[in-house]
């Protein structure tokens, strides 16, 4: 079921017609690719063809929505519904984390094969309440603990934008209870990344609207926001006790350089002193991740796997200073490209959802440092997002020309 999504991202790439309206990071992800197809046919250390050829598929599949999601007839009325339905599930795996705590057991789905058959795990997995029964960290509907976490935030920065976007009066009630779920689940997951990521999200957030001259939405959403942070935060520890309390508070008890450092600087320091002089030009294919895990041969001692926790090793270690380059201007491109929108006050109301995916942009690029998200759905959803909101402004300025078919949206 997994790798499900990226087989269909692939098999999108041969069933849609081709169209010339391309997202600006398409260029470079073209050099990406040609640099990963480089590594496959050249470098001597490739740890098996297979590996090889699943690594270069997969990025080649997370990239896919920049091919043929502009090939879509995508609206901004669609690009809307997008959004509402990414809300919407992400609230309900919120909403099903917010129920394994109340009612451990009973809403909780398998566990990942992967995890209960890995060395990883225990303890490390569970969360003490405030009445001392220890459960898993909430799953919602995924088959990990702590994956309500990224739900979590989806809800939250989703369930805010929605908010200021509409002002039905039952909507909006609807929303800022999604955002109090996702922080819940943020909190109770103990996934600190999640909530830096989404603190950093939000402040980018208000920038735009800060630049925009939106002080109304600016003034609601900061008192919104700030009440959902510390109300949230006393049902979480009323819930999830002292755990919780010296989790969240182990990030105010030094400063976010030594915080970094003590938990995810170290691999990045490991990468920049070690496997760069190293590996400048990669390391070879196939050595890393679940690729390695599912297709790799490690007989070949020159070719032993890899240990990546951040994204940043898993860039060199696929293609070295080059692809890490390359992989930098697409990300910078697609930034670029959501604050054109997020600023264009052509645009309209539409111009809110360019503001809401560039913030979404910036955490999604701040948690590279944590996490290789760019070698799982997270990745594909990031180019499914920047793509669908850079077709739908493009047929947004196209209907501003036909004053009927405006008007019909």
């Amino acid at each position: 079921m997994r790798i499900a999504s990226f087989a269909l991202g692939l098999l999108l790439l041969v069933r849609l017609p081709k169209e010339h309206r391309r997202h600006p990071a398409t260029y470079p992800a073209f050099i990406v690719m040609a640099i990963m197809l480089l590594q496959f046919c050249l470098h001597p250390h490739i740890n098996s063809v297979t590996a090889g050829a699943a690594q270069c598929a997969m990025y080649l599949a997370i990239f896919s929505p920049l091919f043929w999601v502009r090939n879509l007839k995508i609206t901004p009325y669609s690009f809307e519904s997008l959004m509402f339905l990414l809300w919407g599930i992400h609230t309900l795996s919120a909403g099903f984390g917010v129920l394994q705590v109340y009612f451990p057991g009973t809403f909780q789905l398998a566990l990942s094969t992967v995890i209960q058959n890995s060395t990883f795990g225990g303890e490390q997995l569970l969360i003490t309440l405030a009445n001392g029964q220890q459960v898993y960290r909430p799953m919602g509907l995924t088959d990990r603990p702590g994956g309500a976490a990224a739900a979590g935030f989806y809800a939250l920065l989703f369930g805010v934008a929605i908010a200021l976007k509409h002002k039905n009066p039952i909507l909006r009630i609807a929303c800022l209870g999604s955002a109090g779920i996702g922080l819940f689940c943020i909190y109770l997951s103990q996934v600190r990344s999640i909530l830096v990521l989404a603190a950093i999200s939000i402040i980018f957030f208000a920038v735009v609207l800060l630049r925009t001259g939106q002080i109304a939405r600016l003034m609601v959403m900061a008192s919104g926001v700030t009440a959902l942070f510390v109300g949230t935060f006393s049902w979480a520890i009323a819930i999830g006790g002292q755990s919780t309390l010296k989790r969240i508070y182990s990030l105010f008890t030094e400063s976010p350089e030594e915080v970094y450092q003590q938990n995810r600087g170290h691999f990045l320091q490991h990468t920049m002193e070690n496997l760069l002089p190293q590996y400048p030009f990669g390391a070879g294919l196939g050595r890393w991740g679940m690729i390695n895990n599912y297709f790799g041969d490690n007989t070949d001692l020159v070719s032993q796997p890899i240990w990546v926790e951040i994204q940043w090793t898993g860039w060199l270690l696929d293609g070295g200073v080059p692809l890490i380059f390359a992989y930098i201007i697409a990300l910078l491109l697609a930034c670029q490209t959501a604050w054109k929108i997020a600023v264009n006050r052509k645009l309209g109301n539409f111009a809110l959802w360019g503001g809401l995916i560039f913030a979404y942009d910036i955490g999604t690029v701040a948690i590279t440092f944590n996490y290789p998200i760019f070698m799982s759905q997270g990745g594909m959803e990031f180019w499914l997002l920047n793509t669908a909101l850079f077709v739908a402004a493009a047929n947004s300025k196209i209907l501003d020309n036909k004053p009927s078919r405006t008007v019909q949206l």
